[in-house]
């Protein structure tokens, strides 16, 4: 085994002259190797870098130079960090700059996870010549839908959370002497991490009470809520048509940006610039959410061993695929989509997404007009419905039905992601609860979900929120995944449309994907409602511009599920017989 020499604060120059810093892994030895770049704002020197990614060590062992450096105006890298807007164009330095360099070979693959996924795909949308493959994982395809905001609605508990341990960091110490204004408001961020969660309660939105010196980008966020020229320029998906490479994807079924990783292996696989980069797309999707990810405790929930980083050698996995597409070497075939499946917890490969033969089954919604919580008479069926009663409830935004668990990040002290019953939620009476019997065989549900909601507010505009829920013979009810939808983008992420107050109006609302086995004797749980706070700000249903209202105003919401409004729930059920 070779030698590795690690080489620190190695300079960089970008197009513009602004110097980034990088640390160098590399077996000692006079070969020319293929390099492996990991560009990251959580600071290169830091054990966190490698535990959500690929172990440097390991892969130099493996023959690589590993090359880990620190994004633009993050730590050891001069500069002013500007989220997203300048990864492209340094990507592309960096890659360019490190395949020339006397111990590289000319090519270069990248990986890592999150905004280190970010890194990759926005630097390969400027397709690098020297770029050949990329791993990257829990990461989005879009920074305004499936970020920054999902379904219309702002990601306030990550928005916050994360911009909040971006800038409590020793990275700005060198800015503080020269800046009181920044000096102050770092103070004050420090000091309001303990208690986030009250922080996020501050209205109006737009006069946040931080971020305007440390990340002026936060304000960007909020004065673009909608798809507009800000956010076309750094989509991913609306440029996969310019991406040669081939991925691995790497994902989470309780991860805050899962939806993004099935798109963009979707969406490389139908438009990816060459037939390498769409024959080479491959899937990988555990069960893990994205605060801790690979382990196999997600939030209450423990889904066994072999979903662990060390079990499912996270690691191995991404090294053979830079084995095939760096060093030329085959290893045996495999399907190009590989998930494990709740509720049986095995691992499986599939030969596409969804699998094939999956039946799209509409579960309809069903009541005598008392829906409201877990004690109500809410029911699911696939036998449509006939003349029903709607349901109501009120939503207030004065309080807001509370996240428990789901896709979150980034500070589980504060509210943890993954797994968790719901009970507590779905005693609330602003909580629709509608179950199926319970099974009399198992079910597998493995793909994209969508609901259909028929539904009226008082409100001109209002938000709508779904959860799946697998509801166990003892009636602990775990969460699989949900979505929302903000009325005003019911239509268009680009154009916002208010509603006609009463009148009612289709919803669609994108609960993105899993992979679960309902046991026979469980139920299928859906729960709708109109908050999901603070994973998502609260629509105070003004209607007036988004987040300029410190006024809060309750809103009644009529949900139909008539023979003409037949709000269903539709379900991607895979045969396993």
């Amino acid at each position: 085994m070779a030698r590795i020499i690690v080489e620190k604060n190695i300079e960089v120059p970008m197009r513009d002259g602004t110097i980034l810093r990088a640390d160098l892994y590399r077996p000692d030895s006079p070969e020319k190797l293929p390099v492996l770049l990991n560009r990251t704002p959580y600071n290169k020197a830091m054990p966190m870098v490698f535990s959500m990614t690929l172990d440097a060590m390991r892969a130099a062992e493996a023959g690589y130079n590993v090359m880990v450096q620190d994004c633009r105006g993050r730590y050891a890298s001069d500069g002013v960090f500007d989220c997203f807007t300048v990864e492209t164009r340094d990507g592309y330095d960096t890659i360019e700059w490190a395949a020339r360099q006397p111990w590289a070979d000319g090519k270069v693959a990248t990986y890592g996870a999150s905004y280190m996924g970010a890194t990759q795909w926005l630097a390969a949308i400027e397709t690098p010549p020297s770029l050949k493959a990329m791993v990257p994982s829990i990461t989005a395809s879009d920074y305004h839908d499936g970020w920054t905001y999902q379904g219309g609605a702002f990601a306030l508990f990550f928005n916050v959370s994360w911009t909040m341990g971006a800038l409590a960091t020793p990275n700005l110490l060198r800015e503080r002497a020269n800046n009181p204004a920044l000096n102050q408001e770092l103070g004050r961020t420090i000091g309001s991490i303990d208690t986030m969660l009250e922080t996020m309660k501050h209205v109006p939105l737009r006069e946040f009470p931080m971020f305007r010196a440390g990340a002026p980008y936060f304000f960007d966020w909020l004065a673009h809520p909608s798809l507009d020229s800000y956010w076309r320029k750094l989509s991913i998906e609306e440029h996969h048509a310019k991406i040669n490479v081939p991925a691995l994807n790497i994902g989470g079924w309780y991860d805050i940006f899962q939806g993004g990783t099935l798109r963009n292996f979707l969406g490389m696989r139908a438009r990816g610039a060459s037939e390498l980069a769409r024959s080479g797309q491959r899937l990988m999707v555990g069960p893990w959410h994205h605060a801790v990810p690979f382990q196999n405790v997600v939030g209450a929930m423990d889904f066994g061993y072999q979903t662990g980083a060390l079990s499912a050698d996270i690691d191995g996995v991404q090294l053979r695929f830079f084995d095939q597409h760096l060093k030329g070497k085959e290893g045996a075939p495999a399907p190009p989509v590989r998930i494990f499946v709740m509720g049986i917890n095995q691992w499986r490969e599939e030969k596409e997404w969804p699998p094939p033969g999956t039946e799209f089954r509409r579960y309809y919604f069903h009541s005598r007009g008392r829906a409201n919580s877990m004690y109500g008479d809410g029911a699911l069926s696939t036998e449509a419905p006939g003349n029903e009663p709607p349901d109501n409830f009120l939503y207030n935004p004065i309080d807001p039905v509370p996240t428990v668990g789901g896709g979150l990040c980034c500070y589980p002290g504060a509210l943890p992601g993954g797994a968790f019953d719901q009970g507590s939620v779905e005693h609330r009476a602003d909580v629709l609860v509608y179950s199926t019997e319970p099974l009399d065989e198992e079910v597998e549900v493995t793909g994209p979900i969508t609901l259909t909601l028929y539904a009226a507010s008082s409100a001109p505009d209002t938000d709508f929120t779904a959860k799946l829920v697998d509801v166990s013979p003892c009636g602990m009810a775990r969460n699989l995944t949900d979505g929302i939808m903000r009325a005003r983008f019911r239509e268009s992420q680009a154009e916002q449309k208010l509603l006609a107050p009463g009148k009612v109006t289709e919803f669609r609302i994108d609960m993105w994907n899993t992979s679960n086995v309902f046991q026979a004797g469980h139920r299928i749980r859906l729960e709708v409602s109109s908050s999901n706070f603070p994973r998502f700000d609260r629509n105070p249903n003004t209607g007036h511009e988004q987040f300029a209202d410190a006024e809060l105003r309750p809103a009644l919401q009529t949900i139909m599920h008539d023979r003409s409004f037949a709000s269903h729930l539709t379900l991607p059920v895979v045969s396993r017989r």
